[in-house]
């Protein structure tokens, strides 16, 4: 049977052409990038040593620089595998998800009248062009003008001028032979719950909107007059055009983004004009949705031409609120190596003003600042609100938890809360850090002498006491993580699992989600967490996990974490620990971690109330408060004195206690 364009199309753009090679061939890891879908390998078609076959997911096709072959999806299957035609489409459409067309005798006639539609859209955008031109156009030509457009950037996307009459298209193609129905199916006249069919575009500078065969499907018309009732007005839904699949300036677009100057790069923008504006400033690689906010299927259309596209929103209210939009959008479909930047425009100023006034030196410095999805999030979340109270804290939390649920992929979805949990303990520390100067300062002189205890000097003793109790606490390993030293506990926590890496694989979910304080141990655990992810199974061994923790530099720090666990005769974190003793010993330092943290919350919380009540001169309160942080201070202190070591260790191990090295 004959496959319609269309389907060919649906199906060779649902299916990463890497995907249908890769079943065949192995990619080369030197050359490959897979984030930006370049992939390189032997080639399959002759005998070679060294990889010259070459396929780009954006392309859709391959090329060998050895033998010189050279196609797409299909070409591949019926070359390589000997199917028919037939078969490679079946193949394909089964890797998508679409199933094959039923045999329609009505298709043929269908796809012919698509063929006959596309005539007339041609012949529409010849019409407008050269409306123009004439002495009509005058108004639309001093218009571009004046938004500073040249005349081979207004020949360049064919812009043109639709009258200021009812019938002047209709009229026109009528008299070239093209039947009203054609004429309706193109939406180049309005029809519906009307006697007589008028022309839908009137006095409008007119912008076809092409195919990604670079075919007339659509326009959009921006009004003239101040008093239409729409300034911008789209082609309505047709045979050729769905509003939500299509994006302006897409193939010129992706063209330009494989080019050197592109460097792989999409912009999105928001409008017609931005995009042409862009161009002519030599910025080719930008798009614009249709009118509407951007949708999941143009979403994609931007990851087929890029892994990381740059959605360009003004600065203003409307702008922040489409970004965040977009964000929500992106967030659940992002992948490793497919994900959106944000780049924010100065309040007031679009593309256009920006690089009409200044050229494109402007607008690169924005897309230089363009800020990673998490950042916008983040932002988003708690960049316009206090936190002062464990509840709003709480608060902050559980939302964040709860947008970064939606992401689907897995990996991703783990780095996400590690990122979120990094930024909670940033924003939450300095209040930490505060808290404490704010209890010093409740118990000193206000600038009158006199003190805040409420009963005289007991105000004072209470002070010196607590501040020497927050003083020792502040050196102690529970907060000390932050400092160049982790935490023995942390380092008990990290060096277990290296050195025993299948403990990942019986309790992923709670080893994962460890929230270190010490800066090199959050490195190294964003580290092993990658480095688990790509092996599977038996490969995840301690032998193959440090010698890549090595490559990537953390040969130094995992010295320094064995020295220090052999050192306090932790013998459950060392490799030589039998697997029981070593998940028994992991275990009790977890708990122990995790009552730690807990202990530094609620001390937050006592310090914000002691600060609160001294200053409303709460005498009794502040007896409460204290005798509470002392209790905290108390079983901080044991906690700290306390090792995650097994009874009867060395049975199972081969090892003693009082041992002090190898």
């Amino acid at each position: 049977m004959r496959f319609s364009n269309t389907f060919l199309d649906e199906i060779r753009d649902r299916v990463l052409i890497s995907d249908v090679i890769g079943r065949r061939v192995t990619w080369d890891r030197r050359k490959t990038n897979i984030p930006r879908g370049d992939y390189w390998a032997c080639c399959p078609f002759h005998g070679e040593k060294s990889p010259s076959f070459h396929c780009e997911d954006r392309k859709g096709r391959y090329h060998c620089f050895g033998c010189g072959v050279t196609g797409d999806h299909f070409r591949f299957l019926t070359e390589l595998e000997g199917l028919s035609f037939p078969e490679a489409v079946q193949q394909i459409a089964d890797m998508a998800g679409v199933p094959m067309p039923v045999a329609d005798p009505m298709e043929a006639k269908r796809e012919k009248e698509r063929t006959s539609l596309l005539d007339v859209m041609e012949m529409a955008t010849q019409f407008f062009q050269d409306q123009l031109q004439t002495a009509n156009g005058a108004r639309a030509r001093a218009y571009l003008r004046d938004r500073g457009l040249t005349g081979r950037t207004i020949e360049t996307f064919r812009l043109g001028y639709s009258p200021d009459s009812r019938n002047a298209l209709k009229e026109h193609l009528a008299g070239k032979g093209v039947l009203k129905e054609q004429i309706e199916a193109c939406g180049l006249v309005v029809h519906e719950n009307v006697p007589v069919s008028y022309d839908r575009f009137r006095d409008r500078i007119m912008f076809p909107i092409l195919s990604s065969r670079e075919k007339v499907i659509a326009f959009g018309g921006r009004a003239m007059s101040p008093d239409a009732p729409a300034k911008y007005l789209n082609s309505n839904e047709t045979e050729l055009f769905h509003k939500g699949n299509v994006l302006y300036n897409f193939t010129r677009a992706r063209r330009a983004s494989q080019g050197p100057d592109g460097a792989g790069t999409i912009i999105a923008v928001e409008g017609y004009m931005d995009v042409i504006a862009l161009n002519q400033a030599g910025v080719e690689n930008a798009v614009a949705p249709l009118g509407t906010a951007l949708t999941e299927n143009q979403l994609d259309l931007l990851w087929k031409m890029t892994p990381e596209p740059v959605l360009c929103f003004d600065g203003d209210g409307a702008g922040i609120r489409a970004a965040n939009r977009a964000a929500d959008l992106a967030l659940p479909h992002i992948k490793p190596g497919r994900t959106v930047r944000f780049a924010l425009l100065p309040d007031g100023k679009d593309p256009d003003d920006l690089v009409r006034q200044d050229g494109r030196a402007p607008f690169d410095k924005v897309l230089a600042q363009a800020r990673p999805l998490a950042d916008l999030i983040w932002a988003r979340e708690a960049g316009s609100g206090t936190f002062e109270t464990p509840e709003a804290r709480a608060e902050l939390e559980a939302r964040l938890r709860r947008i970064v649920s939606v992401i689907v992929d897995e990996d991703v979805r783990r780095h996400y809360q590690q990122s979120m949990r990094e930024r909670l303990n940033g924003l939450f520390q300095p209040q930490f850090q505060r808290g404490g100067n704010q209890q010093a300062r409740g118990f000193s002189r206000d600038g009158n002498g006199r003190s805040f205890g409420g009963r005289g000097g007991q105000g004072r003793d209470r002070a010196a006491a607590s501040t020497t109790a927050s003083d020792r606490l502040m050196r102690s390993a529970m907060i000390k993580g932050h400092q160049d030293i982790p935490s023995l506990r942390e380092s008990v926590l990290a060096l277990t699992i290296v050195n025993h890496p299948l403990l990942l694989q019986d309790e992923y979910d709670e080893i994962a989600a460890i929230d270190y304080d010490s800066r090199e141990l959050q490195r190294l655990w964003s580290a092993v967490l990658g480095i688990a992810a790509a092996m599977v199974g038996p490969q995840l061994t301690r032998e193959r996990l440090v010698e890549q923790l090595e490559e990537q530099g953390f040969g130094a720090l995992l010295k320094g974490l064995d020295q220090q666990v052999r050192n306090a005769r932790l013998w459950t974190a060392t490799e030589e620990a039998a697997m029981e003793d070593a998940r028994e010993g992991y275990r009790q330092a977890l708990a122990l971690h995790k009552r730690s943290k807990a202990l530094r919350w609620h001390k937050i919380e006592l310090e914000g109330a002691i600060a609160e009540a001294t200053e409303d001169g709460d005498g009794e309160a502040i007896d409460q408060l204290m005798r509470a942080l002392q209790e905290v201070q108390l079983e901080a202190v044991r906690l700290e004195n306390q090792e995650a070591i097994i009874d009867g260790f060395g049975v199972l191990s081969g090892r003693v206690k009082s041992a002090a090295g190898k």
